[in-house]
């Protein structure tokens, strides 16, 4: 009697909350219709072609040229965003922060423990230098969820991008490190804004710690309850692939020099000394300071030449998208600015707000401009003009106008797939496999950024 009880419980129907019901339905759509981020990049720019000919009602043959003209205008910046994922994979993978990691991997014991620990940790990170945040929230996931054998690895990659979310409101944050630099191009019409009003704000900070501590419960909530449907991490996927080396009696003069470790310490504190000469001279914390910092701990970290190069030519593989995707996406941003139609999107906020209401307004258009120009720095440089003048115009605090727009930058990448492309590199994963999670927290961020941004620009003077 006991085993037809036993039967009949397995077959009851699976109890499944209201959030698992809702990530399932959007992995599920997305799995269907979603095409892959390079066709999306294409269907963006032939989406912004047919917007400037019908709202900007600009002449084809201009939008034709809009779109050639600056289909290379963002080599320079795509080349920092490059550098920002490829430095902090670097960091990442060194023999010491790879060892950390392992470490704190082995802690948690259950799912919501692994979820929180995978979040909280890619936060921090992000936060502190974004291309780190991401890459080794990725790389924390995995180890979590080799280690954690009930853990979804979709949903752990998933928490892991989730924690990316905050990067806007970190120390690394594009807009804010750029208002906060002298000669900047809106110094004229709104100063240089310090940290201390945008990214050390105590309302920016709030956010940033409540969203960290909270995202991790809700995530558990999507966790698969059937164990069928819980995909585990494929151990090949943290396989490490090492040159074989030659026996010490066999190695040439060159080898042993490139697997000297003097020569990359050497380096890593010839760089190192020279950022802090910078930094102590009064050196601003910029995309090009951090890089160079991030790239000579790397050096110090790996030692050997021939391990660093060895991470690097990993490390590539997960840029691949980026270099092939920023043209399209400085295209279409050349097309928007040419044919005047972020000013019109943005101008449409300006006039329904109020100084209480422009810092939301302009969170949610630069969110919507976000999945055309996935790029801070690049939409400020169009957006950014607009706010000001609207904020100067209705008397709102300028700080937290052009703050709300790096919040909005960061909040729809969880729909925006740009910068998942690495991670998805990383991981082994598709696209499809974790958009159903990252949009429910789209969702779910959006309401605690809304609410932040009101009581930002209540509490600003």
């Amino acid at each position: 009697m006991s085993q037809t009880s036993s039967t009949k419980v397995r077959e009851q129907p699976e109890k499944r909350g209201v959030l698992l019901t809702l990530a399932e339905f959007f992995s599920k759509l997305v799995r269907r219709y979603l095409p892959d981020p390079l066709a999306i990049a294409i269907i963006l720019t032939i989406l912004s072609v047919v917007l400037a000919l019908t709202v900007g009602r600009s002449n084809p043959l201009d939008v034709i040229s809009y779109w050639g003209g600056g289909f290379w205008d963002l080599l320079a910046f795509g080349m920092q965003v490059v550098l920002i994922i490829l430095t902090g994979f670097l960091l990442a993978k060194t023999p010491v922060v790879d060892k950390l990691l392992t470490r704190l991997a082995r802690l948690p014991k259950g799912n919501l423990s692994a979820i929180v620990l995978i979040v909280v940790l890619t936060g921090i990170a992000s936060w502190l230098q974004w291309g780190f945040g991401l890459i080794i929230g990725t790389i924390i996931a995995q180890k979590v969820a080799a280690n954690v054998r009930t853990l979804h690895y979709p949903l752990a990659i998933a928490s892991a991008y989730s924690g990316f979310v905050v990067y806007g409101m970190g120390i690394s944050a594009t807009i804010p490190l750029l208002i906060n630099t002298e000669g900047h191009f809106l110094q004229d019409q709104m100063g240089v804004v310090g940290l201390d009003q945008t990214v050390f704000h105590p309302v920016i900070i709030l956010t940033t710690v409540f969203t960290l501590v909270s995202m991790p419960f809700v995530l558990a909530l999507m966790h698969p309850k059937d164990p069928k449907k819980v995909i585990l991490i494929d151990p090949k996927v943290l396989e490490i692939k090492k040159p074989a080396n030659a026996n010490a009696g066999d190695k040439s003069f060159g080898q042993r020099v490139n697997e000297s470790p003097v020569l990359g310490i050497a380096a890593g504190l010839l760089g190192l000394t020279y950022s802090v000469i910078y930094f102590v001279g009064g050196g601003s914390i910029d995309l090009d300071s951090v890089n160079f910092l991030f790239l000579m701990l790397a050096f110090l970290l790996f030692g050997r030449p021939s391990s660093f190069i060895t991470a690097v030519a990993e490390g590539v593989k997960t840029v691949g998208g980026v270099i092939v995707q920023y043209p399209f996406y400085a295209g279409i941003m050349a097309i928007l600015v040419g044919s005047g139609l972020v000013v019109t999107f943005s101008e449409m906020f300006a006039a329904i707000s109020s100084p209480l209401t422009l810092p939301l307004f302009s969170f949610l258009s630069a969110g919507a401009i976000n999945l055309l120009v996935p790029s801070g720095g690049g939409q400020f440089a169009v957006q950014g003009p607009v706010v000001v003048e609207a904020a100067h115009a209705i008397d709102a605090n300028v700080a937290a106008t052009a703050m709300a727009v790096s919040v909005g930058d960061q909040w729809t990448n969880m729909l925006q797939p740009f910068f998942l492309l690495p991670v998805l590199a990383l991981s082994k994963l598709k696209l499809t496999d974790v958009l159903g999670y990252t949009i429910m927290m789209l969702f779910y961020t959006g309401i605690i950024f809304s609410v932040s941004m009101l009581v930002y620009a209540w509490v600003m003077p």
